[in-house]
């Protein structure tokens, strides 16, 4: 990716696709506005609230008559946003769990690494993940390592940062959490795309907490044997497994954490990218 322009709040917008997310959709959307000028919500055929209360919020919003899945809920954001100009896209979901105040170093990291994907991986306090949501992401992290030609962290979160190259990958295959995979992939194998994660922390529902949250739409055995399926075909397609393989283990996850102990060591070193 030749253009590296530098990012801030003004020309990175945030995109988030929406279903049914009328319990706390303002407070995501207040909360992303306050780091960042731009927000494109994708109503994904929401039958509550939802489409209503974005309306009603200084931000653009899309509308899908039906639902028809988070993958194209992110292409028409990443559309709308490729229209509108804008340098990057920070996704995040409308459940209330990704934390906007960690925009601005997924932003840091993108001006650091400007030929990655930045991944907001949920690494901190990862006690609170139900323990088969930390089993199905390790699971998916090897697989789409193998499909992406280096290892990475959580590849399954939804808060990411994605630079208007990226943006601009058409023909990327894929439906609803499918595409998330398949990006990674895409932006690899086809720009030279790397992945650099910044530690984040997620908010889920615990007992001893008040916060409430709708129940995720990922369901861990259908939606990981479709990402897994998937990817296996694409490693297959690409062929040459062993010497893949092998390039993927020599390429360790990049990290980018300022100020933790391991940073001197991780946040330093040159991305590794596809091969």
């Amino acid at each position: 990716m030749a253009e590296h322009p530098h990012l801030h709040r003004g020309n990175v917008a945030v995109v988030i696709p929406a279903l049914n997310e009328a319990l706390r959709i303002e407070e995501v959307i207040g909360e992303a506005l306050a780091y960042c000028e731009h927000v494109i919500v994708v109503d994904d055929g929401s039958d509550d609230a939802t489409p209503d209360i974005v309306a009603a919020l200084p931000v653009t919003l899309l509308r899908h008559p039906r639902r028809m899945g988070k993958g194209q809920a992110l292409r028409d954001g990443f559309a709308e946003a490729r229209r509108r100009g804008f340098a990057g896209v920070v996704t995040m979901d409308g459940d209330g769990q990704h934390r906007a105040s960690d925009i601005p170093r997924m932003i840091e990291a993108a001006n650091r690494y400007p030929d990655c994907i930045v991944n907001g991986a949920r690494l901190k306090k990862r006690g609170t993940q139900p323990w088969y949501r930390r089993i199905g992401n390790d699971f998916g992290d090897w697989g789409i390592a193998w499909g992406c030609g280096f290892r990475m962290v959580d590849t399954q979160s939804g808060q990411r940062l994605y630079p208007a190259p990226v943006l601009a990958l058409g023909d990327v295959p894929g439906e609803g959490f499918v595409f998330e995979a398949q990006i990674l992939i895409s932006a690899a194998r086809r720009l030279g795309c790397g992945v650099v994660s910044v530690p984040v922390e997620t908010r889920y529902h615990c007992a001893d907490s008040d916060e409430q949250f709708r129940k995720s739409h990922f369901r861990l055995y259908r939606d990981l044997k479709l990402i897994t399926l998937h990817v296996l075909r694409q490693v297959l397609a690409h062929g040459d497994l062993l010497r893949t393989w092998r390039d993927t283990r020599a390429h360790p996850p990049v990290i980018f954490d300022p100020g933790a102990a391991h940073d001197a060591m991780l946040a330093d070193e040159p991305m590794q990218g596809a091969r």
